[in-house]
Parts: C-alpha cells; sequence; structure tokens
C-alpha cells in the first residue's frame, strides 16, 4: 500500500490499482480527489471536506463512494446508495480497503464552542487516520498520521497522544497552520512523542508519496 500526503488533513491511499482518499478540505491539493474510487471524511469541517469540490466529484463518476459521520453524510442525501453513513464499531470495505471506525466526536476548541462528530478511520489494519480527535483504537497501529498542529491541540498532548497510540511509524498531518520555522519546530518533538519505542515519526512534504 502506497500513502501519498496531498496537503493539511489529506492523504491518498493505493493498491492493487485502487485509490483511497481520505479528508479532502479546504488546504489541500485541488485535484486530490482525482482518480479517487472512494473517499472517506472525518467530519464536516472545511479543512476536512469541500462539499461543492466533492459533489462534483461524486456527480462526475458515478462509481465513486463516500463513508462519513451522519452530520457530512446529511450533506450528500441526494447521492443516494452511494454515501454511507458510519459510526464508532463500524466496519466496511472501501474500493478493496478494509476500514475501521473509532471514535465519535471532535476535539474540543473551547467549552463556547458545539463539539461535532468525528470519526477515525484505521485502514487495512495498518494506517490510522484520527480527524481531529485524540482516539487511540483499541487494536494496535503499524502507522499513525498525527495531527501536529490545531486550534484543539497542544504539543504536550500531541506527545502524549503519540505515546499512548505507540505506532510502528508515524506521519504527520494537520500541519497547514505552520510556518517554515513551526514545522521546523515541530522537528525537533516529534522523537519525544515516539517516546521510548523509538519509532520513526516523519514530516511528509506535500505530494511526497511512500510505502506503508
Amino acid at each position: 500500500m502506497h500513502l501519498t500526503k496531498l496537503g493539511h488533513a489529506c492523504v491518498r491511499l493505493e493498491k492493487d490499482g485502487s485509490s483511497l482518499v481520505i479528508d479532502p478540505g479546504a488546504f489541500s491539493d485541488p485535484e486530490a480527489l482525482a482518480g479517487a474510487n472512494a473517499v472517506l471524511v472525518t467530519h464536516e469541517h472545511a479543512d476536512h471536506v469541500r462539499p461543492d469540490a466533492l459533489r462534483s466529484a461524486l456527480a462526475a463518476d458515478p462509481g465513486l463512494q463516500l463513508w462519513t459521520n451522519a452530520t457530512v453524510a446529511a450533506q450528500f442525501a441526494d447521492a443516494g446508495d452511494r454515501v454511507h453513513q458510519v459510526g464508532p464499531g463500524d466496519e466496511f470495505t472501501a474500493a478493496g480497503f478494509a476500514v475501521r471506525v473509532h471514535g465519535s466526536h471532535h476535539a474540543v476548541l473551547h467549552p463556547d464552542i458545539p463539539v461535532v462528530a468525528n470519526v477515525g478511520f484505521l485502514v487495512d489494519g495498518e494506517v490510522f487516520h484520527p480527524g481531529d480527535a485524540l482516539t487511540v483504537p483499541d487494536e494496535p497501529v503499524g502507522t499513525l498520521l498525527l495531527p501536529v498542529s490545531a486550534p484543539w491541540l497542544k504539543v504536550c498532548e500531541m506527545i502524549d497522544y503519540a505515546r499512548a497510540v505507540a505506532p510502528g511509524r508515524a506521519y504527520t498531518i494537520h500541519d497547514a497552520l505552520l510556518s517554515e520555522v513551526g514545522l521546523r519546530v515541530l522537528g525537533n518533538f516529534l522523537p519525544m512523542a515516539a517516546g521510548a519505542t523509538g519509532a520513526p515519526f516523519i514530516q511528509l512534504q506535500p505530494g511526497q508519496r511512500t510505502e506503508v
């Protein structure tokens, strides 16, 4: 399986000629959905889904299917049975990828801001995308897509979350708000996030592809 970072929190997974895209939002590559066979969306925020772009992609490709939480699924009801509502504990197959759902809510931004639904996706028992949450799956994670910068996240929380998941490796996501200086500073904290395991924690550049 190959993983390509498409900017911010968006990644594309590829295997056996199929392509699965997770969280193609406003800070992602504008062509993130090109060639996608399936799309997973963790939650409704604009940096994780662009409704107009996704609606256009669904209209252009009758084979494209979407899996997401109830709130986002309702926005695409006109796509009929190609839109699948999922929640914690659900398992399904999307474009040949086996997916399990973990978590149910977005991390708290502030008590004055309502908490929205958020689901995380574990793909092929290997790659876990938590969306905007610090969900620790109740099963091993080989590759963690680690959020590193957000209004809801502190560095100490990022470090503790990574240690709690204890993945075999991690790739940073949710980093569009960081400047070049911020990205360099972040690199100093990634070995701490890996903890005693010494697992590789890597900053992928937008468009960079790797094997997982």
